[in-house]
């Protein structure tokens, strides 16, 4: 039996895997260190916070995630060429015996069996509409492209600062990096200005991961994106994790397997809910899995880590996987 590192890696390149990779059961994450905990992050139901940024968020109960406040007195970008004036990056500048209480969950990782995984939240895109909304954040693409491309440079180069020291402590395998690019129907920006904005950003944050020992980039965007996936293969994504059901992921599957992999096409809007049962995840399992195969897909639900908003709700998803290995491996 292939340990679970091994069964990701013959299912994206095309090998012989023994069975379904099971949701995100290779990954072995590291969710802390000195960055990411510096400030403190919203519970479902809990009081707002502000970010290291300086973004305020709030996370309300029985959603799937924090989301931004953008109300005028929230906003920290209200003049897009003004921007130098309202934001400031985080810090990264912390002692290595801060780094140090955070290296034995790395250290703890067998692997062998998994992937040291580090987790990055917001992308690039995100980051924008975290600083002044979604509203203001499209329409300053159109209306002052130049002083974007300077933001999306200060936080490209913010990134790259992070990941110099993520790779340094920790010799990650693999990163699960989130940046939502569109809604259940669409991508945010065309392809067009997707490749001006957004592709160059990513080549230099992948290009680096890749340059220093990660083996694996897998992109989290749970929305329509398929007419984006050209641009994940240039930019060195390994696996579009969250491709929800309005891609036609085995359209997908189809025509770029080999250079890229799908994780997803179980929809949580559809799974993860009040109401959910045994036999509706059985039966969204058994679609997604016999629809798409068995290599280059990974049945997972779209969101963009293990577990989910209603408890149960992963685990099952988890057994249904278990059950179609048994019937098609």
């Amino acid at each position: 039996m292939l340990t679970k590192r091994q069964n990701f890696l013959e299912t994206i390149r095309g090998g012989n895997p023994d069975r379904f990779v099971k949701q995100y059961e290779p990954f072995g994450f590291i969710f802390g260190d000195p960055v990411s905990t510096a400030f403190p992050f919203p519970v479902p139901g809990g009081p707002e916070v502000k970010n290291g940024w300086g973004v305020t968020i709030r996370f309300q109960e029985n959603t799937p995630g924090p989301f931004p406040v953008h109300d005028d007195e929230h906003r920290v970008v209200r003049d897009i060429t003004k921007w130098k004036e309202t934001v400031r990056a985080p810090g990264l500048d912390y002692p290595p015996e801060a780094w140090d209480r955070f290296k034995p969950a790395a250290e703890s990782v067998d692997r062998n069996e998994l992937f040291v995984t580090c987790f990055i939240a917001p992308g690039v895109f995100e980051q924008l509409h975290y600083l002044m909304g979604m509203e203001d954040c499209l329409i300053n693409f159109y209306q002052e492209p130049d002083a974007m491309k300077e933001l999306i440079d200060y936080i490209t180069r913010y990134e790259l600062g992070y990941a110099e020291l993520l790779c340094e402590n920790f010799h990650p395998d693999a990163l699960l990096h989130h940046d939502d690019w569109g809604s259940h129907r669409s991508s945010f920006l065309s392809p067009q200005m997707f490749e001006e904005f957004i592709v160059p950003a990513y080549k230099k944050i992948y290009g680096f991961y890749k340059s220093n020992g990660v083996e694996i980039i897998v992109h989290h965007s749970d929305s329509y994106a398929a007419n984006l996936v050209p641009y994940m293969i240039e930019m060195g994504i390994d696996v579009f994790q969250g491709c929800v059901t309005t891609n036609n992921v085995p359209e997908l599957v189809k025509k770029y397997g080999g250079k890229i992999s799908f994780m997803g096409d179980i929809d949580n809007g559809v799974v993860d809910c009040a109401a959910w049962t045994q036999e509706l995840v059985a039966k969204e399992v058994r679609r997604a899995c016999e629809n798409n195969g068995k290599l280059y897909f990974i049945p997972c639900l779209a969101a963009g880590g293990p577990g989910s908003t209603f408890p149960g709700v992963y685990d099952a998803v988890s057994a249904a996987i278990d059950e179609m290995s048994k019937e098609m491996f």
